[in-house]
């Protein structure tokens, strides 16, 4: 499962209705790619579509796509979102990264 924290969820609903998105029936789509000082990245982007091959997950009214393969690396994982001064922004709480670079966008297993 995926999850997403409440800061999170309204922060992606402010941004997904800035880019013409309707989360009540649109996704977020997360996933994981190579690249990174650490080996993989996160991906996050807002679709309108599901492949056969993703897998669905809500979480505080949004619907998270994630496909087979970035679910392996991403499964058990929290959105969070950190805003202010010093906020980092979208934060990747993944409990299945062994390491992570010190800008926390990616990370090794």
């Amino acid at each position: 499962m995926i999850k997403i924290s409440q800061e999170a969820g309204k922060k992606i609903i402010e941004l997904m209705k800035d880019d013409g998105f309707d989360y009540s029936k649109d996704f977020v789509r997360v996933g994981v790619e190579s690249g990174g000082c650490s080996g993989l990245s996160y991906k996050l982007s807002f679709d309108r579509d599901q492949k056969p091959e993703d897998k669905l997950f809500e979480d505080n009214g949004i619907k998270i796509l994630v496909d087979k393969k970035s679910f392996l690396y991403l499964v058990g994982t929290t959105l969070e979102y950190s805003g202010g001064l010093n906020g980092k922004g979208f934060v990747f709480n993944n409990p299945n990264a062994q390491r992570t670079c010190g800008c926390g966008e990616s990370f090794a297993v």
